[in-house]
């Protein structure tokens, strides 16, 4: 079989190469304390079920702020987005330090987790926003589904980088974690100013008392471009069942894995955390490999999540460590594969001067889930047990099966991943391989878009 490179303009090598530099950088950074987060509010005198307030807090925040950060990144520009949320990120991560040693309780570690997710939200839907345009504007040709997989591979192998070394200070103190993200984050910045620039979108100067207005319009814009497009209400409705139970397991995990370990080694939950950075990262590898054959990006999403579902069935029941981590490792290998092609499908469908909007709404409701995950799981899982809240929760995520069934029957070119042998061999324009190609008539329209509001 004929070996084809795939071929790229100079700009959008650059581009690609900076989002990856950024977000890899920005991940090593915030996983610091990925791993221990948990232990440490446990340490801090907290109780598993106001563990599970704090973090809730946390998806409320991106609740309230991802709209109004949003008309930051549409408006001010993906790049102060990103700057602000790196700056906030810092401060609130030594917040969270300063709090514990005062024993502070849980409403105060609810206040900065709601101050952490002001950060989050500045960066969720800039820096997706920002690869997307550059590209556009420098009419790459490539599939987005291996850029945004790359890229969580970048993501996850500097998650892995970063939990384990979080989890190695942790064994020493459970609060250096914190400072040394903080201490990263500001490296981060200083990178992101040389790096990042905003490139096929232009930046609007916005009034302080034009801000309500906008942040109105943004919120409209978000209903009408977003949540009013069937597919991507769907979408966003499966995220909301499976962000509100992913992100409670995540951490949940933490305690649950040690105590079927009979361990309280704060480095073996930093090892486990690399380990679910690593099943990340193959599941990363099926998208690359299943793009060249599979034709349907909802062929994808469906497998993995019923592998997510079933895993966290087997992980809830699990009476050992050794059967419930493997369970854990296929529940985020699942991500793994769920996460770029979701992405890839919605920027199929959202117009330029809307994206950062879109995927902030789009955060918003699967904070929305978050809230009601993590406090109700949180709370069967002090009542009951953990194991009977990864039950519940892994049947929860099951509602979204049905969702990403009703998005097939809609099909449409946002579906369609032109396989190298998705079914049969594909040809491709420009004498590209077809798994290097986007559909086409979507990077045209998104040239036309710009060109006509330049225009």
């Amino acid at each position: 079989m004929a070996v084809v490179v795939e071929a790229q303009v100079p700009g959008s090598r650059r581009t690609i190469a900076g989002y990856y530099t950024l977000a890899g950088l920005y991940t090593l950074s915030a996983a610091a304390i990925w791993g221990v987060n948990t232990l440490f509010l446990l340490d801090a005198g907290l109780s598993f079920f106001e563990v599970f307030l704090a973090n809730g807090a946390y998806s409320l925040g991106t609740v309230l702020f991802e709209v109004p950060t949003g008309v930051v990144a549409d408006t001010l520009g993906r790049r102060v987005s990103f700057l602000s949320s790196v700056a906030v990120l810092a401060a609130s991560t030594l917040l969270y330090v300063g709090l514990a040693e005062v024993d502070a309780g849980v409403v105060a570690f609810a206040a900065a987790s709601i101050l952490m997710a002001l950060g989050f939200t500045f960066y969720s839907g800039a820096m997706e926003a920002w690869l997307v345009d550059a590209l556009a504007a420098s009419s790459y040709e490539g599939l987005l589904d291996r850029v945004f997989a790359r890229g969580q591979q970048v993501t996850s192998a500097a998650m892995l980088v970063g939990t384990v070394g979080g989890g190695l200070l942790g064994q020493v103190d459970l609060s250096l974690p914190y400072v040394v993200r903080s201490a990263l984050l500001v490296a981060v910045f200083a990178v992101a100013l040389v790096v990042m620039h905003d490139v096929g979108f232009t930046p609007q100067r916005l009034p302080r008392r034009a801000l309500p207005s906008a942040i109105a319009a943004n919120a409209r814009a978000g209903v009408a471009f977003g949540w009013a497009q069937r597919p991507i209400r769907l979408l966003m409705l499966a995220a909301c069942l499976q962000g509100g139970f992913f992100i409670w397991a995540f951490y949940a995990s933490q305690p649950y894995l040690l105590e079927l370990l009979d361990s309280d080694a704060v480095w073996v939950a930093g090892l486990v955390t690399a380990g679910i950075a690593g099943s990340m990262i193959a599941g990363n590898q099926v998208v690359e490999i299943a793009s060249r054959y599979c034709a349907r990006r909802t062929t994808l999403l469906l497998w993995g999540a019923a592998i997510q579902s079933v895993a966290a069935v087997v992980l809830g029941l699990a009476g050992s460590f050794w059967v419930a981590l493997p369970a854990l490792l296929c529940l985020t290998a699942g991500t793994g594969v769920v996460g770029p092609v979701r992405q890839a499908y919605l920027h199929q469908l959202i117009p330029s001067e809307q994206r950062a909007t879109v995927v902030s709404f789009d955060s918003m409701v699967s904070g929305v889930g978050g809230v009601g995950g993590q406090v109700g799981l949180g709370a069967i899982g002090e009542a009951r047990s953990v194991g009977a809240a990864f039950v519940v929760g892994g049947v929860a995520a099951a509602g979204a099966l049905p969702l990403f069934a009703a998005i097939r029957r809609i099909g449409g070119p946002a579906d369609g991943i032109a396989g190298a042998r998705a079914g049969a061999e594909c040809s491709s324009p420009s004498g590209l391989p077809a798994v290097a190609m986007v559909e086409g008539a979507v990077v045209d329209d998104l040239v036309a878009a710009r060109s006509r509001s330049s225009g």
